[in-house]
């Protein structure tokens, strides 16, 4: 049996120790799979328990010289020690006079400033400078991997071979600097998760024998009941006891308007209440609120390799032989030993092994702030190359509730009266239309009566007694039972209603047709500016996929100019998707996370609409939206499409970045100390443009 083991790594600061953890857990018999989450400094490791302990995973990133603790939420940023700054202020004074020297010879300011640098001091500044790194260069050969700080490594000693003191300290002091500036940026993204987690209320007031007590979060328990003042933040999910209130849920949703809660209203931890005070009966608590899963999926995103990633992996365990080739050939063809390690430093940023994961939790960071859940870069990757969306009717393009669109007295009574009796007697029935109906009524403020007698006829409709008169709201074929006649211009006008796509009812009443009631599923307002924004994101096959009648499909379809297949079972739904995959394709399908599950994991991009509050929702798509707003489709689309180029932008740049370096160290263009500069140059560019997606649009 395969589990998961979720372990916080404090040391795990950068793509280096990334690998290490993953080289060595990897090598373990019975552990299936590593990844590595560096902004979270978190290892999540699949296993098999009948063939590895968990403790045996712990001591093996301990023997890299790592601690591990478990635990759900990102480890506190390591403090540096007092050795280490001193160190790097040591190696710091040196690499700048030995900088200042090289300058100021050049442009005939100095003399000799270099040579007057004792060969011990520079020596004694690359120990102290560089110890941290040495350490993690010896931890990762021990461990059999070799990573762009052992390059660097080897290049320090070049210089120190060939007498550079000075330029080996400048390589540290560079090295140093390369490891702050990706510190500074991966810290920078680890604030998409640390906004998430303030939101979160660490107390709760609590309501218990009478008594109201102040609890910590996890101590709250289903079904107690949780008041919440105005200004507080809510925090559990549950429903709304008594009370009122203005809640802010952009946390959950991304919507930037309050929204009304009273009575049996549903609210979601984290949200803010504006105005007004709350009663709540608590449901979910903690990693169990929609929040906690919203924090969740952000942690392990990253973790989450793109197909792009995965590249980037691969390219960089054969680009480190090709550089160790080619300062090999810049050595034999004449280069000189200067020209040789020059080369080997140009080439050694850890640009491209950052590349692609900054961006990612950028990108998915930014993303949860606006209500798309994200759950990976393999996901980013697929909305970025979308082509064809798959769409479901009910609930995702509609409304998913039928609402009274026509009602036509016959018998001259008034609109508001025939309505309110159908109202009356179909308040005793639990059919979708029937809640249409007495909706309508009660939005319109109308009496309803209460019916006697009640039946149901399956298939047919109601009656019942109302006011001492036998009524009867249905089907034809329950005015042919009740012996009530129907005309043939009613009939023509059922006939009319029905092709329009909507579901016709007629009222009886004393042996007399009353009236027709008709009613639909309502478009979502929103849904004409998503189909815009998919089209004008070069989108231009979309279908729509659903188990309605072809006729009210037709309809849907002629409205918002999709293609469309009906009387479609879920299963087929399945198949669908398949063929267009098999056409080749790319697919999002966006449902509403439930009935469509198999439709929405087949796809290339399951997206499920208001998956708030909604665990099926969340755990069957690979992006939740959080509220049903259309628009954040293509908003979605438009964030993979941002992230995946900025991943294209990266890689090329230092992929031609180190090409250029490489060509002009082994031409003696670039010594070694400006190469040690130059190297840093990559990383300071891919975290800048990376760091670009934290903004919010």
């Amino acid at each position: 049996m395969r589990r998961t083991l979720e372990l916080t790594v404090p040391e795990l600061d950068c793509a280096e120790e990334a690998q290490q953890i993953q080289g060595a857990l990897s090598r373990l018999a019975g552990v299936a799979e590593v990844q590595t989450a560096v902004t979270s400094r978190k290892a999540i490791v699949a296993y098999e328990v009948d063939r590895i302990a968990p403790e045996a995973i712990r001591e093996a990133i301990r023997g890299l010289g790592m601690t591990v603790t478990d635990g759900p939420t990102p480890a506190p940023s390591p403090r540096q020690s007092l050795p280490g700054l001193l160190g790097w202020g040591f190696v710091s004074v040196i690499a700048v006079i030995g900088l200042v020297g090289i300058v100021g010879e050049r442009l005939g300011l100095v003399e000799a400033l270099v040579e007057r640098i004792p060969a011990w001091l520079a020596l004694a500044a690359v120990l102290a400078g560089g110890y941290p790194i040495f350490r993690n260069v010896i931890r990762a050969l021990r461990n059999r991997t070799v990573t762009s700080h052992a390059l660097m490594t080897l290049g320090i000693l070049g210089a120190i071979g060939i007498r550079q003191y000075a330029a080996a300290a400048v390589i540290v002091f560079f090295m140093r600097l390369a490891d702050f500036i990706e510190g500074y940026t991966t810290e920078r993204s680890r604030q998409a998760i640390k906004e998430l987690l303030t939101l979160a209320p660490q107390t709760a007031r609590v309501e218990r024998d009478g008594t109201e007590l102040e609890l910590a979060v996890d101590a709250v328990r289903r079904g107690d009941i949780v008041l919440v003042k105005p200004g507080e933040r809510i925090p559990v999910d549950g429903r709304v006891l008594d009370g009122y209130a203005t809640v802010n849920q952009a946390p959950i949703t991304g919507e930037s308007v309050p929204v009304e809660k009273a009575a049996a209203a549903e609210v979601f931890a984290a949200s803010i209440c504006d105005r007004g005070a709350l009663r709540i009966r608590t449901d979910r608590v903690g990693t169990d609120t929609t929040f906690g899963q919203i924090l969740r999926l952000v942690e392990q995103a990253e973790a989450s390799k793109a197909p792009v990633q995965r590249f980037a992996d691969r390219f960089t365990a054969y680009y480190i032989p090709v550089v160790l080739g080619v300062a090999v050939a810049t050595y034999l063809v004449g280069g000189g030993t200067a020209a040789a390690v020059a080369t080997v430093l140009v080439a050694c940023s850890c640009a491209i092994a950052m590349a692609t994961p900054i961006t990612v939790l950028a990108a998915v960071g930014n993303a949860a702030r606006r209500g798309i859940v994200v759950k990976g870069g393999r996901y980013l990757e697929a909305l970025a190359r979308v082509d064809t969306v798959v769409l479901d009717k009910t609930g995702t393009i509609t409304v998913g509730r039928p609402a009274v669109t026509h009602v036509v007295p016959l018998d001259g009574q008034r609109e508001a009266e025939v309505l309110a009796l159908a109202a009356s007697l179909e308040r005793r029935s639990e059919h979708p239309l029937a809640e249409g109906i007495v909706r309508g009524a009660s939005e319109r403020g109308l009496h309803m009566a209460e019916p006697k007698e009640f039946r149901v006829y399956p298939g047919e409709g109601v009656a019942g007694v109302i006011d001492d008169a036998e009524t009867w709201c249905g089907t034809e074929k329950l005015m042919d039972r009740a012996g009530i006649v129907v005309p043939e211009p009613v009939r023509r006008r059922l006939h009319s209603l029905a092709t329009g796509g909507e579901s016709v009812l007629l009222l009886g009443r004393a042996g007399r047709l009353t009236a027709i009631i008709a009613l639909a599923d309502t478009i979502r307002p929103e849904v004409s500016a998503g189909m815009d924004g998919l089209r004008e994101l070069g989108i231009r096959h979309l279908l729509l996929l659903t188990g309605d009648r072809r006729e009210v499909a037709a309809v849907v379809a002629a409205k918002l100019g999709l293609e469309f297949e009906a009387e479609v079972l879920p299963a087929e739904k399945l198949h669908v998707i398949t063929r267009l995959q098999g056409e080749g394709r790319v697919v999002a399908m966006v449902g509403d996370g439930i009935n469509d599950a198999p439709a929405l994991a087949q796809a290339d991009v399951g997206i499920a609409m208001g998956a708030a509050g909604t665990d099926a929702a969340i755990e069957a798509a690979h992006v939740a939206l959080m509220r049903d707003d259309w628009r954040m489709v293509p908003e979605a689309v438009r964030i993979g499409r941002r992230a995946f180029r900025t991943i294209k932008q990266n890689l090329w740049f230092t992929a031609g970045y180190n090409v250029i370096g490489m060509a002009l160290a082994a031409s003696g263009w670039l010594p070694p100390i400006a190469a040690a500069a130059a190297q840093s140059l990559p990383d300071v560019a891919v975290m800048a443009n990376s760091s670009r997606l934290l903004r919010r649009r």
